[in-house]
């Protein structure tokens, strides 16, 4: 047991004094600083600045109307869409730069719906994407017009403004507004991804060392005084250590900013969920496990740093498939896909922490998702012990895939 806190500690201050983890560390609470400083003293300005880089440029569209129906256009639309009597020359405005797109409307437009929309542009343009903010009302409202009541043509162009609210078990909102979404989304998602980026750079510390230490034979030396398995216990706690602690330190660090900002701005404060928070320290935890036995592993049959972190690679890649497919599964949080993904070992604790953010989770899905995982821990800490000892000593050549299935039978 000393052997293993002695590595422990040596990993844990080396670690710590490294440029790279001082940077990443710091520079996340860093960044949310500079957020509130500019929003304090240049508020206004950035915002304009942003808005002015931003905000879509006014478009004229053309348009030939063979059914009758959008000619002439209403006053609130005669600015941005241009009629004209046929397709010849709405066809020269838009070659001549007069326009960015024309619609040909047919005679048989109430029958079908179908419209022909024409750019310059082989994608599409920037006129004529702007369906769901001008081109649908401005169809509504010629529709509509002199048919029913101006009010309820309004509506009708622009029916629903919706205002999500969550209930909780009890039925009552839980969140509404931007602050609500800010508690049950953004701070969930964001808190994955610094977990994420937490348990990489460590590892990643890890799988470094390890083929470093490989490649300059130090870890021979080491190897006289420490078994394999201590080595490989001590390293893990050492780092494991200094992840908890680099956490720890953001959520403090986003505790305090969000206090200032809470002062600065006059808004309630926006709490995690006590559970979210719970859990993604759980998660952590355990995802580093998974994935510094991985790593060292890995570091340990490569044959240098960079074959290391191409093996190391692989990993990474299942852990970070959650994000990279954020976007789908948001739509359904609890598809089989989403649920796949929460009780494969390496997506877990990624994939949990999003699906938190935006759906209630059932609690026999957490501890699925938790039992699985800590089996995968304890299988590739089996596994990783062994290869690990059979890689340390190998040079000049990954070993073969028989050779792993050797040691992973030998006991």
């Amino acid at each position: 047991m000393n052997k293993i806190l002695t590595v422990a500690r040596h990993e844990f201050v080396t670690n710590l004094r490294r440029p790279g983890f001082i940077i990443t560390t710091l520079i996340v609470p860093l960044l949310g600083a500079l957020a509130l400083v500019v929003a304090a003293f240049f508020g206004g300005q950035f915002a304009s600045f942003f808005e002015r880089q931003f905000e879509g440029k006014a478009v004229r569209v053309g348009y030939v109307d063979h059914s009758g129906l959008f000619t002439p256009p209403l006053a609130e639309y005669a600015d941005a869409f241009i009629p004209y009597p046929d397709e010849d020359a709405a066809r020269r405005a838009l070659l001549e730069g007069e326009i960015e797109a024309y619609l040909l409307i047919p005679e048989d437009y109430l029958e079908t719906g179908r419209v022909l929309g024409y750019s310059r542009s082989r994608g599409l343009s920037t006129a004529i994407s702007v369906s769901k903010e001008k081109l649908q009302p401005f169809f509504i409202d010629h529709l509509l017009a002199g048919r029913v009541d101006p009010e309820l043509r309004k509506r009708a162009a622009d029916p629903v403004h919706l205002t999500p609210i969550a209930l909780d078990e009890e039925g009552k909102p839980s969140g509404e507004g931007p602050a609500g979404f800010i508690a049950n989304f953004v701070a969930p998602y964001a808190f994955s991804i610094l977990l994420v980026m937490t348990i990489f750079s460590s590892s990643g510390f890890l799988l470094q060392g390890v083929s470093e230490e490989k490649e300059s034979r130090v870890i021979e030396i080491l190897l006289s005084s420490i078994t394999p398995l201590q080595l490989l216990a001590g390293k893990i706690a050492g780092l494991g250590a200094l992840g908890l602690a680099q956490v720890l330190f953001w959520l403090g660090c986003g505790w305090a900013l969000m206090g200032v900002a809470g002062t600065l701005f006059a808004f309630a404060a926006v709490f995690i969920k006590p559970l979210t928070v719970l859990l993604g320290l759980v998660y952590f935890l355990l995802g580093y496990l998974l994935f510094a036995t991985l790593m060292a592993t890995a570091g340990a049959l490569g044959t240098s740093m960079r074959e290391g972190q191409q093996i190391g690679g692989i990993f990474s890649m299942m852990a970070a498939l959650p994000l990279m497919l954020s976007s789908f599964l948001f739509a359904n949080p609890n598809s089989a896909l989403a649920v796949a993904l929460s009780y494969f070992p390496p997506s877990a604790p990624t994939m949990m922490l999003l699906r938190l953010g935006v759906t209630n989770v059932p609690l026999n899905q957490v501890a699925i998702s938790l039992i699985l995982l800590m089996a995968g821990i304890a299988g590739s800490l089996w596994a990783g012990a062994k290869l690990f000892r059979m890689g340390l000593l190998m040079y000049g050549k990954r070993p073969s895939l028989s050779e792993i299935v050797r040691a992973l039978r030998q006991a």
